[in-house]
């Protein structure tokens, strides 16, 4: 079958056979996502996509059938992309498992929305030949933004990252962010879809293609250029030790094995790394990961006084650990926090950061009163939700410059990582990705947190509890890491931050550049259909 046959096909498709081509196009997508990172199959499905857009009209009826295949579409992609998120619910399986079709299916149903607003913009803007890619990717585009702001924001999985997954091309984010490399992205893999057309339409059918590649050449060279000509500094007088426990979900929660968790976190931080090596005599700071303990840290003497032990050689310990914030005057409600403790080798702690961007259902409730009064509660089983931190703020952490925390889900929001001020000198993401197993998950939380090292020009400490932990360069470079699933400890330097890139400075100026340009063409396009039709 010859692509015009197969593009034909797709064009006049209806029905079921419509909706299962769209959403196959989409899971098939998924698969240029972490850990696969088969990137180029978005040159197949992206053009299908286009096709099926071709099939649509331009009156209501014809946006409508837009907003369906850009919802099958979507809902294709999520699903695959996201099934993962579905073994959260089966950690306390007798407690939460009914929910996992809900989470599993809902989730996809309402991130393909977008999608599908989407597909309504672009065949809004839509004319035959090459402009409609320019169409298609700022439809496609602007949804993609607006899901990764509306109603607290999920970025997670932007078909930006199928470029991120390629370092040379990902440095293209120090200029244009995620939000570029996501227009960039659907435009270039929607750019085969011209092959197919009628000479009436595109005369050179092969142009858009071929300009297509020039743009990833582009990328690449700029790309390995920058990453061989700025080099990794390190600060001095500064050994980092990240400690990875693995420790299975279920045991984070049993207050009854506080002690087991200790002598784990203990006996592994205290690891020599290499023969010769004396442990955690050898480091400065230790890290551990987010929610640490299965108790509030400040109360628990015990493990204060381990700590300072374990510490007695002047290390000090950051670690992920819930914070209690007794009833305030005139309230009967305390508060709990998902934070981050800076704990010395007095065993004091010297400074804390609460988490400000809470996840939805695992951390709190939306309608919290309402959805509580019907018996159903957030994962964390913290009763009444974790409270938000006021704002993000540098963590001050003693020998080490100032840092800007993030814990878990927060590192995967492009621009929204570092707080107002002067400008911190690393960014530290604490994280527990084993509500997921070994699942995709993981893999693109990482991937997500590395390309914001190369978005700010910072360097990125990431310690887990089942993984990925790593250091990471300024460029995205990976210092020394640890991979998911395994126990251990990992030893490495500090980097040195670079000038503030492009987009620290100017956030999404650029995708907004290019947006216009795309937008530009595409109404151009539009306008010259209407007065060749006037004629």
């Amino acid at each position: 079958m010859t692509l015009a046959a197969l593009a034909y096909r797709v064009v006049l498709s209806s029905g079921w056979q419509r909706r299962l081509i769209a959403a196959v196009a989409g899971a098939l997508s998924s698969l240029a996502m972490a850990p696969y990172n088969l990137w180029p199959i978005l040159a197949i499905t992206f053009p299908v996509f286009v096709w099926l857009l071709d099939g649509t009209g331009s009156g209501r009826s014809g946006l409508v059938s837009a907003f369906a295949s850009g919802w099958w579409f979507g809902f294709g992609f999520f699903l695959a992309g996201l099934y993962w998120i579905g073994m959260a619910f089966l950690v306390e399986a007798d407690r939460f498992a009914w929910l996992l079709p809900v989470a599993v299916m809902g989730l996809p149903a309402y991130l393909a929305f977008f999608t599908g607003f989407g597909a309504v913009i672009a065949r809004f803007l839509w004319t035959p030949g090459p402009s409609r890619i320019f169409a298609f990717a700022l439809g496609l585009g602007s949804m993609e933004w607006l899901r990764g702001h509306v109603l607290t924001g999920f970025p997670w999985n932007s078909f930006g990252y199928a470029l991120a997954a390629v370092a040379a091309f990902a440095q293209t984010a120090c200029l244009i962010g995620l939000w570029g490399l996501t227009l960039i992205a659907l435009a270039v893999f929607a750019s085969p879809a011209v092959l197919s057309d009628k000479f009436e339409a595109t005369k050179r059918p092969w142009l858009p293609p071929a300009i297509a590649a020039l743009v990833l050449a582009v990328l690449a060279a700029y790309g390995l250029h920058r990453l061989a000509t700025i080099e990794t500094g390190f600060v001095a007088n500064v050994r980092l030790r990240i400690m990875q426990p693995n420790l299975p979900q279920d045991q984070k929660f049993q207050t009854a094995a506080k002690h087991a968790v200790m002598d784990r976190y203990i006996s592994i931080s205290d690891r020599a790394s290499a023969p010769g090596r004396q442990g955690i005599r050898d480091v400065t700071h230790l890290f551990w990961p987010e929610s640490a303990f299965p108790f509030f840290l400040e109360q628990e003497a015990d493990a204060l006084a381990r700590i300072a032990d374990l510490l007695h050689g002047g290390a000090v310990l950051i670690t992920g650990a819930a914070r209690l914030e007794e009833a305030r005057p005139g309230s009967n409600e305390a508060r709990v926090y998902n934070s981050i403790r800076v704990v010395g080798s007095d065993g004091a702690i010297s400074a804390t950061y609460d988490k400000v961007h809470l996840v939805p259902f695992g951390e709190y409730l939306p309608f919290q009163n309402l959805l509580e009064s019907i018996g159903l509660e957030q994962l964390t089983r913290v009763r009444g939700g974790f409270s938000a931190g006021p704002r993000l703020r540098t963590l001050s952490i003693p020998g080490l410059p100032p840092a800007a925390p993030l814990v878990c889900y927060e590192a995967i929001f492009p621009g929204d990582v570092i707080p107002e001020g002067p400008r911190p000198s690393w960014m530290l993401n604490v994280s527990n990705d084993a509500w997921f197993g070994l699942t995709p998950g993981p893999y693109q939380h990482f991937l997500q947190a590395r390309l914001r090292t190369i978005e700010e020009g910072l360097p990125l400490v990431r310690a887990t509890n089942n993984g990925i932990s790593a250091v990471i360069d300024p460029l995205g470079r990976i210092v020394n890491m640890l991979p998911l699933g395994q126990e251990g400890v990992l030893d490495a330097p500090l980097p040195l931050p670079i000038e503030p890139p492009f987009y620290a400075r100017y956030r999404d100026a650029g995708a907004l550049m290019i947006a216009a340009l795309f937008a530009a063409i595409a109404l151009l396009a539009r306008r010259r259909k209407f007065r060749i039709a006037s004629r």
